[in-house]
Formats: C-alpha cells, structure tokens, sequence
C-alpha cells in the first residue's frame, strides 16, 4: 500500500536535504535517484528519520510508494534533464498529480513544460528555492509559480518546510505558471549585486586602505548590528575571519579570484533587457563576474598598464563610515531595479505579482534575507502600485542620506584606480533617474539624422523631423 504523501526525484545536495526537510516535519516521502546507489546511501543515512523515508530502486517504484493525488518534486539540473525526466513520469502518472520542478529553471522553460503538459490530466509547478544547503535542510523560502488550485494542495507541506519569520512562513503562491521561478531569477540577480557590492567595498578597505583580512571581518560585524544587517554581511565576516589549516593565512587571501555562475544572474539580465527596464547594478555584476574569469587577460594588462598611482588619502575611518553608507544606497538601487522588473513581468504576463508578498518570503531562509526586507514588505503594503522602490517615503529619505557617501566613495575609487562597477552603475542610475531633463534629445536628433526615425517636440503634438539630410 502506498504510504508516502510526497516524493522527491534527485538525491543530491538540495534534493537530499529537501527529502530530509520534509521527513522532519512529519511528512512520509518517497525517495528516487537515477543512480541507486545514491539512493541507498541516502536511506542508510536518514538516521532516525528513516522510518518516514521510502527509498525506491526504480521510478515505477517511486510512483506506487505515493498515495494519490501523487505531488512529486523534481530536484535535478536545470535544462534538458528536466524534460527528460517529465518524459519519464508522464506514462505512470494519473490525472490531477502534481510535478514539482523545484530546481533553478528558466521561467520560459517552466512556462513552456505548463503549455507542454495542458490537457494531459497532470498539473505543473514551477518553484523557486532559495537558501542552499542549509536552507533546503532546515527552512528555505519557496516561491510558487502554477494554477493556484494546485498551489493550496501541497500548501501545507511546503509551508511547513519553509523558513519562517516571526512564525510566518516563507512561502507564497505568486501567481500562474512562470512566476515562481522568474521571481527565483530575479532574488539572484538581485543576490548577484549584493554580493559584488560587498566586494567592492571589501576591495577598497583591502587595496586602499591597506586593512588585513581580520580587520575588515570586524567591520562588517560592526555593520551587522545595523541598516546592512543582513545574511551575507554576516557570512562575509565570518569567512574573512577564517584562516586557512596549510597556511596559517586567511583563508580569503589564497583564494583564486574568479567567480563562477551558473546562469540566473545573466538570465536577470537579459529579462531586465527584454522589458526594458534598466538594472544596471545587477548587469555590472554579472560582467564583474565574466570579467574576474579573464585571469590571464587581466594580468597581462596589468604587466602592461600597472596600476594607478595611488592619490592622498583621506582618513580610514572617514572611508569606512562612507563605505557603510554607499553599500546601503548600492543595496537600494539593486532591490529597485529588480522589484521593478518584477512590475514590468508581471504587467507583461498577467501574473499580479504581490510585491509585498514576495518581500516577506525572502525575509528569511533566502540568501538576501536582511532587515532592509521588512522595510520593502512595509513600503508595497503602503503603496502597492508604486512604480519604483526609490519612489517611496522610506526609500526616497534613505537614498538622499546616503547620498553623499556614494559619490564620494565612487570618485574616491576612480581616482585611485579601485574597481566598483556596480557601486558606480548605481550611482549612474540614480542620477538619471531623478534628472527630468537628460540628453537623449540628442540622441533622438541623431537617430532621425541618420535614420529618419523621428522625434517629439516640447512645443508640438506628433512625430517630427529636422531639417537635416533633405
């Protein structure tokens, strides 16, 4: 007889501890890995919660140990894995059962697989997972994309298993089909300019300021009792305190300085792109990272160039207390930008994306859970249709506060050579934003000199054409 309530496909890091998560909280899960020898190293490992875990040697095992109406999470890479492994399921499947990919898809691949699986009798969820290792074993925030029928079905599981906040769960319906996992996008391009962001300063307490590992540990740990509160700021100390067993040396310092990715910071992008909505922070830091992997480029054009002489420098406490600032005023342009092209898919895919909502899923369990999220939940609930964050009372006094410091920090980097691209591309942003008047209306007069493309006028109604070219 049946007797799991759910069932996870892939054993590996998230999916294990997913399967674990679940087992945890009461639920009985089956189990299933394509190679079954993760499978039953997994059970042999489950320890106490084994009695709540069926492990299942063939996929048509998996399906029989799960009553129906079966949900089933697919934890595998993103791509055609998935579709190969949907391919597998849909002949043993029944009418209104469940597919749950919860990996880090592409929401047009996900919005596909639901066009793919219409009329078949199986229903599809799209869901976003946030809070790696850690946060699928003890309390993720999970974003939902899919009919909403299906949504309130397994909403008692995953509720159960996400993290929660001041006993409020971290998980959220947010709106049909794609919608989960473009929101999921959206947090890791908004993660992706946090975290270069962070790096940036940390460059210049290291380059400019000529502080050691353990000194700029302690002043993020002093940041952490503050506005930047947040999960990264103290993860940030925490790994520049660490030094390594070989060396003695913090362990930061012998650490190859190239980032990788995976896919969904450049997918931000390219969406941002798509709609026409600028986000610039987030696109500086995926170029950031696309340029940290240039290693041999870079240091051949350093033999080449060297480095900029270094200018007087101000006092180091100054600095600090201007980094602090310009990091918070970097943080608000990020979260603008990627709330606002969650406005713009969400307008543009009928989704109505609940923008106070989606804040409080990712105020904890979620790798850019922060205090500054409470603050945003605060101003959606405020004013829901507000077109930008930096609109918005709290906002608004925050960026002129911090104003100041950003620039100062941005031109006291220019000056000597230090790279902050995205603390400068923020800064780029906000001063286009709050000019009324820019310069494309010389844009616009080329773009008809060579193209005829036309213009506006402040003085006339209509399209337009100058007196050049004949």
């Amino acid at each position: 007889m049946a007797e799991a309530e759910i069932g996870v496909i892939g054993l590996g890091v998230m999916g294990a501890n997913l399967a674990l998560n679940i087992a945890d909280n009461g639920y009985h899960v089956a189990v299933y890995n394509r190679t079954a020898s993760r499978t039953e190293a997994f059970a042999a490992s489950a320890g106490d919660l084994s009695d709540r875990i069926t492990a299942c040697a063939t996929l048509e095992e998996f399906v029989a140990a799960i009553r129906p109406p079966r949900p089933l999470i697919i934890m595998v890479k993103a791509g055609e894995p998935v579709d190969q492994q949907i391919a597998a399921l849909k002949p043993l499947l029944e009418a209104n059962d469940i597919i749950i990919d919860a990996g880090n898809a592409n929401f047009r691949d996900t919005m596909r697989r639901f066009a793919d699986l219409e009329g078949s009798g199986i229903t599809f969820i799209g869901m976003g997972v946030s809070g790696g290792e850690e946060g699928a074993r003890r309390g993720p925030s999970i974003m939902v994309g899919g009919a909403e029928e299906a949504w309130k079905r397994v909403e008692p599981v995953l509720t159960a298993i996400s993290a929660k906040y001041q006993g409020e769960p971290c998980a959220a319906w947010l709106g049909e089909n794609g919608a989960g996992h473009f929101v999921k996008t959206i947090h890791n391009g908004i993660e992706y300019a946090d975290m270069q962001m962070i790096a940036e300063v940390y460059g210049v307490m290291r380059d400019h300021l000529s502080m050691d590992a353990a000194t700029i540990a302690a002043v993020f740990s002093g940041w952490s009792t503050g506005p930047l509160d947040s999960y990264l700021i103290d993860i940030t100390a925490e790994v520049l305190r660490v030094n390594d067993a070989a060396t003695g040396r913090p362990i930061v310092d012998i650490i190859v300085d190239a980032a990788g990715q995976k896919g969904t910071g450049r997918w931000s992008v390219i969406e941002s792109q798509m709609m026409g909505v600028p986000a610039t922070a987030i696109e500086a830091a995926v170029a950031a990272r696309s340029l940290s992997a240039m290693l041999e480029q870079r240091a051949q054009a350093q033999q080449r160039f060297g480095l900029p002489q270094q200018q007087d420098q101000r006092n180091g406490q100054l600095v600090i207390d201007d980094l602090e600032k310009a990091l918070l005023a970097g943080k608000v342009a990020a979260y603008a930008q990627g709330f606002a092209v969650m406005a713009a898919a969400s307008e543009e895919f009928g989704w109505n994306l609940p923008m106070a909502t989606i804040a409080r899923i990712w105020r904890a369990g979620c790798i850019i859970r922060s205090r500054f999220l409470d603050e945003i939940a605060t101003a959606f609930t405020q004013d829901p249709e507000v077109p930008n964050l930096a609109l918005t009372p709290s906002f608004s006094k925050m960026i002129l506060d911090t104003d100041l410091c950003l620039r100062r920090i941005v031109a006291e980097a220019a000056l000597n050579g230090l790279p902050v691209p995205a603390l400068a591309s923020a800064l780029g942003y906000f001063d286009t934003y709050r000019r009324e008047r820019g310069t494309a209306n010389l844009i616009q007069a080329q773009r008809d000199f060579f193209g005829a493309h036309g213009f506006g006028r402040l003085d006339a109604e209509g399209e337009h054409h100058g007196p050049w070219g004949g």
